[in-house]
Parts: structure tokens; sequence; C-alpha cells
């Protein structure tokens, strides 16, 4: 029973519907009666109905989530003078390593991880330097997204990974494109959530100017304002804030007397994707970190341009951008996707719009994003 508690039903039945990935096993006397139950998914509400026909006793074996989660492992792993907090579920020759975002650290992927394991292939997401568990480099006013395509790079070698499937989300997705243009012999194939290709530097983030000052990133940027503003509240505060205010479709712009905090109404609940204890998560680990390094790396060092020259992504992409995804109405960014331009530099690209999709759009529909990833990562060879 490998130690994690499970639930146990000893009934005559006739199971209706069942998918065909596992949780547990529907076992009886016979084995021909053997059956597969899905890995991720809502805890499951099973109705039966006995058959007059059917003589066997069945045995209904399944985990809850919680239990799931616990056979996720950690550890910690030297990569280029910094140790890394990495996640890692399943043992398939395949690998498959997870970029989170901002507030976000490895625990954002954790439905897309179970079920990537489950369907045979090797899940890692690990917090970038300087995030959760991960230590902090000696000088976070130095680095830029361009140490991350080198972490990338380190921590695949120490797991002696030749190759991997790279998956990105929010400001993840940069080192994981930018490691796939520069290293494509290191990379299969790359999905990214949120955010298109764009060309490092400043030309890349040129569209920000057009924003009003009270833009959010305008003022994450300025040295000593969002520590000011962070500074007002207790992490979890700040997490919860950030969350509620980003899973909008509204591009968070503060007034000229305002900070980007002060956009948060209290009376609004939590997404109703994301619990108290999804909270607590990221809060404990937040606390530990602090928002220095997260502050430089993305928001302080974009116009770093790495020294990549004309660059393009050739391994196959996909990309899947939620319509009320606020990063949509970023300007231009909108035209940049749907005209097809982004593949003037990705030009093996699969584009996806979920309608309703947020930008956590894989905490948001989990089982609609898994099933996208596991599709695409299954036409890829490596």
């Amino acid at each position: 029973m490998d130690g994690h508690p499970f639930f146990f039903l000893e009934l005559l039945v006739f199971p209706p519907q069942f998918p065909n990935k596992r949780i547990g096993v529907l076992t009886s006397s016979h084995p021909n009666h053997d059956v597969d139950l899905p890995v991720t998914g809502p805890p499951l509400v099973l109705v039966f109905i006995s058959l007059p026909t059917l003589s066997s006793v069945f045995i209904l074996h399944f985990r809850t989530r919680s239990s799931l989660m616990e056979n996720i492992k950690h550890s910690h792993i030297q990569v280029k003078g910094l140790k890394l907090h990495v996640a890692e579920i399943g043992t398939g020759s395949k690998a498959v390593v997870f970029l989170h975002g901002f507030p976000e650290i490895w625990y954002t992927w954790r439905h897309q991880m179970i079920a990537v394991a489950n369907s045979g292939y090797r899940a890692i997401a690990f917090d970038f330097r300087g995030y959760g568990l991960s230590e902090q480099p000696p000088q976070p006013e130095k680095e830029t997204m361009f140490d991350l395509v080198d972490e990338i790079l380190g921590l695949l070698d120490a797991l002696n990974i030749t190759k991997a499937f790279l998956v990105g989300k929010d400001f993840g997705a940069f080192p994981g494109y930018f490691t796939a243009a520069a290293h494509p012999e290191r990379v299969a194939a790359i999905i990214t959530l949120g955010i298109p290709f764009m060309i490092p530097g400043k030309s890349g983030s040129r569209s920000h100017d057009e924003l009003p000052n009270g833009f959010y990133i305008t003022r994450w940027k300025e040295p000593g304002r969002a520590e000011a503003d962070f500074g007002r509240f207790d992490v979890k505060s700040v997490i919860r804030n950030i969350y509620t205010l980003f899973s909008s479709s509204e591009i968070p712009i503060a007034a000229d007397d305002q900070e980007i905090m002060d956009l948060f109404d209290p009376s609004k609940p939590l997404p109703p994707w994301f619990s108290e204890e999804d909270l607590q998560t990221y809060a404990s680990l937040y606390e530990k970190s602090g928002f220095r390094y997260p502050l430089q790396v993305p928001y302080r060092s974009t116009n770093a341009d790495g020294g990549l020259s004309d660059p393009k992504v050739s391994v196959p992409a996909l990309l899947i951008m939620g319509e009320k995804d606020y990063v949509i109405k970023f300007p231009g960014i909108e035209d940049y996707i749907r005209s097809g331009a982004v593949k003037q530099f990705v030009p093996d690209l699969e584009i996806t719009y979920i309608p309703e999709g947020s930008h956590f759009v894989h905490e948001q529909f989990p089982e609609k994003i898994n099933q996208l990833i596991i599709d695409f990562l299954d036409k890829q060879s490596v």
C-alpha cells in the first residue's frame, strides 16, 4: 500500500464510467474486473449500480490528492554554486522541467507534475535561485534572467538529463525561451503559458512604455518602491493581494496617489481555485526568501539582452493563452499573437486559447491544461 492513506470500500457494484488514467485500482476476485482510475481531478464521488449477474466483490482503493502530493520528492541540488530546492515525481525516461513565475514557486505546478508523471514522464519543478527554498545569490542586484538560463542548464547537468521538455509561465517563460534559442540541443520542446516569445532587451519591453506610470512593472522597477509598498503588510497579505489582483482581466495600474497594493479590495475573496492552504504554502516560502531577488529578476532586469543576436526558437513550441489574462491587453501583444507575427521567432508554434483563462490558467483549469500539455508532449520525440 506504499504507506499512504487509502479509502476502502467493499461493494457489490457496477461502475458506470471510469477514465483510463490511474489514481488507484478497482480490483475483484476476478482479474478481468480490474479498472484504472484517474490520478488527478476533484475528489471522486462514485455512484454504483449492482447487477444481479455480478457475483464477485469489488474492493476500491483510491488515494486522496494530499497523499499524491506526498509522492513528490524534495531535495537540494548544488547548481552553479547555489543549492536549489528541487521537487520531483515520476521515473519516466523523458524529463519535463517546470519553470515558475511570480509570485509563485515550484508548488504552482503541483497539478501538472502529478499529471505528467502519471503519463509516464519525469516531472521536475524547482525554485529559481532567490525564490522559495533555494539559496540566494551573493549579489542579487547584479542578476538577470540570463543567469536563470545557466541555472536551467546546470540543473539538467546535475540531474544527468541530456535533453528536456521545458514548461514555463509568467516570467518563467523567458529563460525557457532563451534556453531553447541558445541551446536547442538541450530542449526537446517548450510550452509556455500566458507569455509569448519576446526579443530580450529594451526592444522586447517597449510596449510597457505605452502604459501609464502606475503600471505595476514600471512601479516595481523603481528601487525601493515595491519594498516600501509590500513592507506595509505581512508576506501572506502581499501574496493574497497579488494573486487576487493578477487573477483579474485588467492590467494592474495604480493612480498617481496609489501604490499597487492599494488596488486590492479587501472584500474580494480568493479565487475559487486557490485555497487558504495554497496561500499559506506560498506565503511560508516567501517568508523564507523575501522579495529581494524576485524584484530584481524579473522586474529590474527586463532590459538585459544576454548577447543573443537574431534569436530564434527552432524547437516545437506550444503557447497557451487565457483570453481573460491581463497580459493579452498589453499594447500590441494580442495582435502579435493572433496575427502570427510571433512565428517569425518561433516558427514551429501551436497556439491554444482558453476563453475564461486568467493569468493563473494552470491552477484555474488544471485538468484542461494538463491534457493540453500531455497531448503536446506525446506528439514529440526526444
